[in-house]
């Protein structure tokens, strides 16, 4: 998924596209897939007006990677229900954010591997500070050991998932695990890894170079 137009990390090129550690971002979320699984298929989901950008991109970069290209939609919901289109048949699918690069190796395979068991496989975080929830001028503290953070790849069994996205939108669609539960699935939560953040801001980016020459 790189369909966003990456507003807040006030760059003058969409993020999924900005130089990191040697190449476009996207392009080493990719990377990471392969390096997990050599023969996975690639969906890349891209706003119309940057496929030509992307394209000129891989030739630059001479980023060989074999992939398709979906066309993004209004909302990240649509976004995926294109991607989606281009797939079929009996097979698991994961969906990913293209600005996640430092996603583990294990946590790909392992989010197959128990999607291949509970139907879908949605990696999470405990949360480390406190929280509160805000309502009006009031707020509460809410119990951090029952909330967790949710990062992605969030892998499905392909039909189930599929038929998911055939429910008309609605703005409570913030993920994949959401468009699930609402068509009437459990969630199966597994352990992610705290290094695969998403690059949003440019606090992001310094943060996430800083962790890619560490590992």
């Amino acid at each position: 998924m790189a369909a966003g137009s990456g507003s807040r990390m006030q760059a003058d090129v969409p993020k999924q596209f900005l130089e990191w550690c040697g190449k476009p971002i996207l392009m080493h979320t990719m990377m990471a897939f392969t390096d997990a699984c050599a023969h996975i298929r690639l969906v890349v989901v891209l706003p119309a007006s940057q496929v030509e950008t992307w394209q000129k991109l891989c030739c630059r970069y001479g980023f060989t990677l074999p992939h398709e290209i979906a066309e993004g939609g209004t909302t990240r919901f649509h976004s995926v229900k294109n991607g989606l289109s281009l797939l079929s048949g009996d097979a698991l699918v994961a969906i990913h954010d293209g600005v996640r690069p430092l996603v583990s190796r294990h946590t790909i395979i392992t989010c197959f591997r128990e999607a291949e068991q509970f139907g879908c496989a949605v990696p999470v975080l405990p949360l480390i500070d406190s929280v509160r929830e805000v309502s009006g001028t009031s707020n509460r503290m809410l119990n951090r050991d029952t909330l967790r953070l949710i990062q992605t790849p969030q892998v499905f069994d392909f039909a189930r998932i599929k038929k998911a996205y055939e429910q008309p939108y609605t703005p409570e669609f913030t993920d994949d695990a959401s468009v699930f539960e609402k068509a009437g699935h459990n969630i199966h939560l597994t352990d992610g890894n705290v290094e695969n953040i998403k690059i949003t801001t440019q606090i992001d980016l310094l943060l996430s170079e800083v962790l890619k020459r560490e590992l």
